[in-house]
Parts: C-alpha cells; sequence; structure tokens
C-alpha cells in the first residue's frame, strides 16, 4: 500500500523553535507528502519563518489563520480550543482523503530522523491501529524528563498521528478543549487500536503547560477531566499525584478547582452516553489491572 502523510502544525509565536523542528522534518528518513504549517496569529516572525522555510523545503505549505470566533478565555488560548480550530482550518484547504496518514504536530517538538518510518511502519504491521505517537522528553528546572503516559489509552495531542480510516470513524478532531481525549476515546469506541510507543522520544522544547503558566495548565486540565466525563472518584485519586509536582500541593489543588469550577458552570460535557460509559468502562479496566500488580509488589 502506498502510505501518503500529512502533517499539520498549528503554531502561535514558533519563532525560538520552529527551525530546529523543520529542519528535524527535512532530515526524516521518510519525511511527509506535505506539511502545513497554520499560524494562529502570532505577534512575533512566526509566519515569515514559514515561508522563508516553504521556499527551501518543497513539501512545507505555510497558511495564516482566520479569525477565530470570539475566545471563551482571550487569556487562555488552549483552553479555547484555539489549537484544534487551526488545526481544522488546515485540513480543510486541501484534499485531506488523498492522505492514508493524517498528524498534528506541535511547533516546538522536535523528531528523531526515523520518526516518521517508524509510526508508519506501525499503522502497517497492525491494520487495527487507529491512532499512534511517541513520548516527549523535556527540559523541566534544568533536568530532562521523559513524560509517562497510559500506553494503550492515551497518544499525547502534540504528535498525534491517525490513519485515515480511524479519522473518518471519529468524525475528525472537535474544536473544543479535551479533544485529545474524545477522540482517543471514540477511536476505542469504534473499533481501533490507540497507541504510544515508548521508543519514540521526541523532544518538547517548551514544557507542558508553560505557554501560559502551570497552575493555569492544570486547572485546564481539571477541566478537561470534566468535560470529558471522568468520575469523581478518579478525579480525586488523580489530584493526589498531581499534588507531588511543583509547585507541591497547589498543583493538585489547582487540577481539583479546574473540576470543580467546571461543574458549578455547568461547562458543557460529552453527552454521549456511550462515550460516558466507555471512558467508565475503561477506567475500572486499567484500575482492576493495578490490583493484582500491587499485591504481587507488596507480598513479593
Amino acid at each position: 500500500m502506498d502510505r501518503r502523510l500529512l502533517v499539520i502544525s498549528p503554531v502561535r509565536n514558533e519563532t525560538e523553535h520552529l527551525e530546529r523542528v523543520a529542519r528535524a522534518i527535512a532530515a526524516q528518513s521518510r519525511p511527509p507528502e506535505r506539511w502545513l504549517i497554520v499560524d494562529d496569529h502570532s505577534t512575533d516572525e512566526t509566519y515569515p519563518l514559514a515561508e522563508r522555510l516553504a521556499a527551501e523545503m518543497p513539501f512545507i505549505t505555510p497558511l495564516r489563520a482566520p479569525e477565530h470566533p470570539p475566545l471563551l478565555d482571550p487569556r487562555d488560548r488552549l483552553a479555547s480550543a484555539a489549537a484544534p480550530r487551526t488545526f481544522n482550518f488546515g485540513l480543510q484547504s486541501l484534499d485531506w482523503r488523498q492522505f492514508t496518514h493524517i498528524a498534528k504536530l506541535d511547533g516546538d517538538m522536535e523528531l528523531p530522523p526515523d520518526y516518521f518510518e517508524r509510526i508508519l511502519a506501525e499503522f502497517a504491521a497492525d491494520p487495527g491501529l487507529g491512532m499512534a505517537g511517541g513520548l516527549r522528553h523535556e527540559l523541566v528546572r534544568g533536568r530532562w524528563r521523559l513524560e509517562r503516559v497510559p500506553t494503550e489509552h492515551h497518544v499525547n495531542g502534540a504528535l498525534k498521528c491517525y490513519s485515515r480510516e480511524c479519522f473518518e470513524a471519529i468524525g475528525g478532531v472537535e474544536e473544543r478543549l479535551s479533544w485529545d481525549v474524545i477522540d482517543e476515546t471514540t477511536a476505542r469506541m469504534r473499533g481501533f487500536r490507540t497507541r504510544t510507543f515508548e521508543d519514540l522520544v521526541a523532544i518538547h522544547h517548551r514544557p507542558w503547560a508553560s505557554a501560559d503558566g502551570t497552575l493555569r495548565g492544570r486547572a485546564r486540565y481539571g477541566t478537561s477531566a470534566y468535560i470529558a466525563r471522568f468520575p469523581a472518584y478518579w478525579v480525586t485519586a488523580r489530584s493526589l499525584k498531581i499534588a507531588a509536582s511543583r509547585p507541591k500541593g497547589l498543583s493538585g489543588l489547582a487540577f481539583l478547582y479546574g473540576y470543580a469550577r467546571a461543574a458549578v458552570r455547568r461547562t458543557p460535557r460529552v453527552e454521549d452516553e456511550e462515550f460516558r460509559r466507555a471512558v467508565r468502562r475503561e477506567l475500572r479496566g486499567r484500575i482492576r489491572a493495578r490490583i493484582p500488580l500491587a499485591s504481587r509488589t507488596a507480598t513479593g
């Protein structure tokens, strides 16, 4: 099968990182057929830089995103779903169905040289794989940290790749906070597998939530959990784990605050009852899987 890869990068104020990211994509052993760099009203030189890179790298197409509807929170573009809106603008600018795989890549993610080759090989080896990605390596307070995720349940939205069949089955990317949880849960509901490959590691040049503040990012995470129908017991337990992150204590409280604020405001959630049941069924399965492991550890 002739695989064709479309990469879309919603970017805003990425002058510091974009050229490094582009050089890494140009050095891929298997580069994409098309890379759309969609500028979301940057206030720096991101778009002129994208134009210069496109003149050098023919697979790049720079685009300017149109004005979005008024943001729900002008101080928090992520909570207002600016990124998926910008992604979808890029998607609709061409006939995306001519590609077999669609990837979203943030403008601060530097990929290893065989990243796309290996991701596409994973799709070829597993016809049921609908969504895949790697891990982020971040410099946090002077130390490199490799993120940890439940590899069969979460693919980071910063470097996520879909098969076209999966993308069509889930209805694309929703323009709302929690889009990157909604899509993967829906994919599994539709019979596709999702997978993060721990041996595929990209360098993230802007640590998680640093774009607009760590505590605001934690609160946003709590709001996302509310939208995606995660139950209160899971949120409470999760807040205790998050509380161990800096700023200690406050991080967990910010997460709980985001969830509770969304509940009080009656923030629109995923209304599909099948989705709600799928989320809770998966959480119960993950908890049951951990209990025997914890028991073996305690008695071993």
